[in-house]
């Protein structure tokens, strides 16, 4: 399915074409059930279809069907404040997550490219974040005798038949890796040479974001991978080529990156083990070659796949994390096959049992009873969505923009915020008034902030963010760049403790844009210090008489009232407080209530029933831009898991009725592992990946045995899972505007009450309705029902809901003829079997970690779902992200972590001068005829010792003693010059084992006074040696940004009262690509100037140092020719024992 097969970094990517996701697709298995959306058989939800034309239906009567929905997800628009790992969720009492403060270790890379590590360093903490979870003790698991069942069930656990097991011969043949292609890659071959260089860079800093990964610091996964085998420098060098493999994956996310385009980011051969490690680990954790895509497959593997035992892995569920997790574990297996084919078997096989007869889960696109052909292009159905709806931004790291527009090329429907909210009596909210209660729940959420729980940072090893920014590696082997680090005192970090630093107050972003979905948008800032009648009177309300503009409001008294506290009990005290400051109305009371509703919406639970410290635990991760609805329905996305590039091997109607695993290490149970099914079919697996609902779990409606531990029991007993439903309304012809949404307040249920508990039961009652026709391609309306309202919509009928909901919107759009709907359908998600509910939130008694330890395996048996992410908890992405997170687990747990090229960087170059002066010692010159006046003083030149011609005769290194210089031997060659100080670090160790230690035999040590006086002459009469001018420095980008910062601090300033620097130049960066050639033009101008200028100082610094250095050996010549060097008793020079790091000669001690 791959439009491109190659990937040529000069070449720009080709337009992304669509791709027609036929459900029709011939089947590779014949043996497996085709999904059938036409078939509904759950008793989840009402759908009404009123005939107009059948005569066989009575007219009025309203038929049963089925539906079903998962949360929309995160509203969050805002810029995302973290870069966070796939898994992980953050709260105050997390007492068990250890970071020590992270020193830079001391150590130096041989010329063999291994490390020398110091004799005293700290001893590495490094450790995923699951690895120091600390899981509460379990009680010994007791052999329990399983008893005797039906046949047809099949139940039990029979020991491994082993003599079924053969013992193959393994193979001699190994895996290619990128560190031994040096005869095959040439470095930088997949770095564009025509792209100028902070074009590549910006490229590459983005599609690092657009990861998850922060391009200046590694993942921490990385960092437990590495943190002991890299120097401070060449994490720069390791993220320039991670940074560059993920710049190639997201040009093109319709071609695989191979391991040689991988190599080609590196730009010199020795950097090849790190360009290896990045794209294994790429590869393995779901960063590139994910999704709807070929991946490359070794062809001697291919073939090797007819024979041999095989691997199963099931996996339970074929909703969006189930299918994700089978896709990536197939790439990964067909990627990494060559373990398996190497020791005679085939790759694992990968099965995905489903209880119903479609896919997706709480992804489901419902077809609709009437069909219109042409209503919607390419051919599409006319659906309505019963769970998941919004995709909640595509930029800045969702990786469902890699599968829905750059792989799928799905078409979707980019949703505005605007918003009318509109009274109980029909009529809309003034504005300003609107205004005003918008500003007044976020300055309580914000109070009620001051409770949340703070994160745990998290130090990894960082590069050098400017060399970074411009795409460069460090200057390798210059004595400039190396320096001896001091070794860190091991009881420092025994001793101090820092703590995690404390999450910043938060405001709401500007009205209307928490709006659109459901999640209020939050954003960090400084912690406010101004009491709330001040606030209230900045907002533009007016305070009450006698009330002093210093006087505020107390929240820590009801948080502290219970052990576990709630979000709802504190807002709803900080409402009541408030009502004292200023005079609230009735319809004050309602709007406050609909944000209420609308946070209701977001967790699908009461925010009576929200933690108070951890109910917003994913803040931060939210993605950029609009958001958006897939036209012709979201199952989309599911289905092109299932079907592309290859058909995965899922099978329907297999109720998961008991799951037998191995709860200990590997070859250490006597069991085998097997998926019992309801049919009485059993499935018998190497690794099991459950990815059910949590509702489904807290139902006890899955048997484990052995049964699951008791802090998974825990884990899944404190979560909260809870419930969103909706009420749809097909029409024949559309009785609104073409806006997206609009609000409706609801009163309390004591009319006009000024009590906030008034109004729990009714305020999330239809209190958003979305206008779907855009999507569907038929006229609907779809009402949402939060909070208590999705609850009491499970045991409503569906005419008193449609009267209920009619009796509203004609008090709205009273001008308006508004018919009766054509089509309802009511969703009812806890009547359904297969979810009992619609999403997970963080409940009063979830503890810290808890989506951490969700994710956590027991021995074979995975868990994945939205409830195993923390940091996109209920939402599809969210879903999507754990299928990666538990293939990577799955893979290590079959396959072993990965394995790490060594050397890691290969020997540096060496210059030729390098290797002339320390590895090819010069030969002795013949001696000759002393001058006459060494003969009047008495000096004679006795013969020469025998020497060694041989130009690879070894230096002996041995201490030399005093000598007489009598003994010898006179050249004819003048003195030699001092030699110049090496650029760069030795080779080895600056120790007395080393030569670059010793001074070299050809060096005359007669007096250094001598040469003193040399250098004093030549700089007496020449001056200093003309310095090298320093590089411009200046790029167009650099000048923009000089000139453009204040004006973009102003601007990022609107949203936050302190722009941060990452911020604002992330900004400009935006900017610059924004503009035109035109605004462009004056700073390449003024760049090329500054280069110009450059160029000439350049030019003419080297005719004056060419200059300057004949003229110094024409000095040195005249003289030594006019003050010959003195040859007086030379008894007392003796060469000192005394070494210096900073010279490559022994230093001369004259007594």
């Amino acid at each position: 399915m791959a439009i491109i097969t190659s990937r040529d970094p000069d070449i720009r990517p080709l337009p992304r074409q669509s791709v027609s996701l036929d459900p029709n697709i011939s089947k590779e298995r014949p043996s497996q059930v085709d999904e059938d959306e036409s078939t509904l058989s759950s008793a989840s939800s009402d759908r009404s279809i009123r005939s107009i034309e059948s005569t066989t239906a009575s007219k009025g009567k309203w038929q049963v069907d089925i539906n079903v929905g998962e949360r929309d997800g995160s509203s969050d628009s805002a810029t995302s404040t973290t870069i966070s790992s796939v898994c992980s969720s953050i709260f105050a009492d997390d007492k068990t997550l250890s970071h020590s403060q992270l020193v830079s270790p001391s150590r130096k890379r041989m010329s063999d490219g291994a490390i020398k590590q110091s004799p005293i360093r700290l001893i590495s903490q490094s450790s995923s974040a699951s690895e120091q979870l600390q899981k509460p003790s379990e009680q010994p698991q007791q052999n329990i005798q399983l008893q005797q069942v039906p046949p047809k069930k099949k139940r039990g656990r029979p020991p491994k038949d082993k003599s079924l097991v053969t013992e193959s011969t393994p193979k001699t043949s190994k895996p290619r890796r990128i560190s031994e292609l040096k005869e095959e890659v040439r470095p930088r071959s997949s770095i564009p040479s025509r792209l100028p260089v902070d074009v590549q860079a910006s490229q590459a800093i983005e599609a690092a974001y657009a990861s998850r990964l922060s391009p200046f610091e590694l993942h921490s996964g990385e960092h437990a991978l590495m943190a002991d085998l890299l120097m401070s420098h060449e994490v720069t060098v390791y993220l320039n080529i991670r940074n560059a493999i993920l710049r190639l994956w997201h040009q093109n996310p319709l071609c695989s990156v191979t391991a040689k385009e991988a190599a080609g980011c590196a730009k010199e051969a020795r950097f090849f083990g790190l360009a290896e490690v990045a794209y294994k680990w790429l590869v393995r954790n779901g960063y590139i070659n994910f999704g709807c895509v070929e991946v490359p497959q070794d062809p001697l593997t291919a073939r090797m796949r007819r024979s041999g035992k095989q691997k199963t892995v099931v996996v339970i569920g074929a909703g969006v994390s189930g299918l994700t997790t089978a896709r990536q574990l197939e790439h990964l297996f067909a990627q990494d096959a060559a373990r398996w084919t190497n020791g005679g078997e085939r790759p694992p096989k990968v099965i995905v049992l489903e209880g119903r007869r479609r896919i997706g889960g709480r992804v489901y696109s419902k077809p609709l009873g009437n069909q219109v052909p042409g209503s919607l292009p390419d051919s599409l159905r006319n659906t309505v969505e019963m769970g998941a709806m919004i995709v909640t931004g595509f930029e800045h790291g969702n990786p469902l923009n890699t599968i829905i527009r750059g792989q799928l090329g799905l078409r979707y429907h980019l949703m505005k915020d605007a918003l009318t909210i509109y009274d109980s009596d029909g009529k809309p909210v003034d504005e300003q008034r609107d205004m005003l209660n918008t500003e007044l729940y976020a300055d309580i959420s914000d109070r009620a902030g001051d409770f949340r729980a703070m994160p745990q940072d998290t130090h990894t090893l960082k590069g050098d963010e400017e060399l970074i920014s411009r795409c460069r590696d460090p200057v390798s082997d210059g004595f400039a760049d190396f320096q001896l680090e001091p070794l860190p005192n091991p009881l420092d970090n025994l001793t101090q403790h820092k703590p995690a630093a404390k999450r910043g107050r938060r405001r709401n972003a500007p009205p209307q844009t928490e709006k659109l979905t459901g999640r209020t948008r939050v954003i960090e800032v400084s912690n406010a210090t101004q009491s709330a009648a001040k606030s209230a009177k900045e907002m533009g309300w007016q305070l009450r008489e006698g009330i002093a503009r210093n006087q505020s409001i107390s929240l820590h008294e009801m948080a502290r009232a219970s052990s576990h506290p709630t979000l709802g009990s504190v807002m709803d005290d900080a409402i009541e407080q408030y009502q004292d400051l200023v005079s609230l109305t009735p319809q004050d009371m309602r709007m406050l209530n609909w944000h209420h509703a609308n946070l209701e919406y977001a967790n699908a639970a009461p925010v009576s029933s929200l933690s108070l410290s951890g109910h917003d635990q994913d803040t931060g991760n939210e993605f950029e831009g609009a958001h958006s609805e897939i036209i012709g329905g979201y199952t989309q996305l599911p289905r092109g898991l299932m079907n592309l590039p290859t058909k995965l091997d899922v099978r329907f109607d297999k109720e998961v009725e008991s799951i037998h695993y191995n709860d200990k290490a590997p070859g250490e149970s006597e069991y085998s592992t097997k998926v019992v099914c309801s049919d009485g079919q059993v499935i018998e697996a190497d690794q099991v990946v459950l990815t059910i609902p949590l509702g489904v779990l807290k139902e006890d409606a899955v048997d484990f045995d052995p049964p699951l531990p008791g802090w998974k029991n825990g884990v899944i007993s404190r979560m909260g899972f809870g419930l969103l439903n909706k009420v749809i309304l097909l029409y024949d012809k559309p009785f609104w505007d073409d806006r997206d949404m609009f609000g409706l307040l609801n009163d309390a249920e004591q009319r006009n009450s000024l009590d906030p508990e008034e109004y729990a039961r009714r305020r999330g009652r239809f209190y958003l309705i979305w206008n779907a026709s855009k999507i569907s391609g038929r006229p609907a309306l779809v009402a949402l029902m939060a909070g208590h309202a999705a609850h009491d919509a499970e045991v409503t009928d569906s005419d008193t809901l449609l009267a209920e909901i009619n009796g509203r919107l004609r008090t709205v759009f009273s001008s308006e003829q508004v018919i009766t709907p054509s089509e309802v359908i009511v969703t009812r998600w806890k009547r359904d079997k297969f979810t009992r509910g619609t999403y997970s939130y963080v409940g009063p008694r979830t503890r810290s970690g808890d989506y951490d330890l969700m994710a956590q395996p027991i021995g074979n048996l995975h868990f994945a779902g939205e409830a195993t992410c923390g940091t996109h908890p209920a939402t599809v992405h969210g879903a999507f992200l754990s299928g990666l997170r538990v293939a990577a687990d799955v893979m290590r747990a079959m396959a072993g972590p990965i394995n790490l090229p060594m050397p890691l960087v290969g020997a540096g170059p060496v210059k030729q001068e390098v290797l002339k002066r320390y590895s090819m010692p010069t030969p002795y010159p013949q001696p000759t005829q002393a001058p006459a006046s060494w003969i009047d003083q008495g000096l004679t030149t006795p013969a020469a010792p025998a020497l060694t011609s041989a130009a690879s005769a070894p230096i002996i290194k041995q201490e030399p003693e005093s000598i007489s210089l009598a003994s010898v031997p006179v050249y004819a060659a003048a003195p030699a010059p001092l030699p110049q100080k090496l650029a760069g670090p030795p080779k080895q160790s600056v120790c007395a084992r080393d030569e670059s230690f010793w001074a070299q035999p050809t060096f005359d040590c007669n007096d250094l006074d001598y040469e003193a006086n040399i250098i004093g002459t030549t700089l007496s009469q020449l001056g200093d040696r003309p310095v090298k001018p320093s590089r411009p420095g200046v790029n167009p980008f650099l000048l923009f940004t000089k000139a453009k910062w204040e004006e973009c601090k102003v601007f990022c300033s609107k949203d936050s009262n302190v722009a941060g620097r990452d911020a604002i130049r992330a900004t400009l960066g935006k900017w610059w690509k924004a503009c035109d050639d035109d605004a462009k033009r004056p700073y390449l101008e003024q760049s090329e100037a500054a280069q110009k200028i450059a160029d000439a100082q350049r030019k003419e610094w080297a005719g004056k140092v060419e200059q300057w250095d004949a003229d110094a050996r024409r000095i040195r010549q005249e003289h030594m020719r006019d003050h010959p060097p003195p040859m007086g008793d030379q008894a007392g020079v003796v060469a000192s024992k005394r070494k210096s790091n900073n010279s490559s000669w022994v230093v001369l001690d004259h007594s």
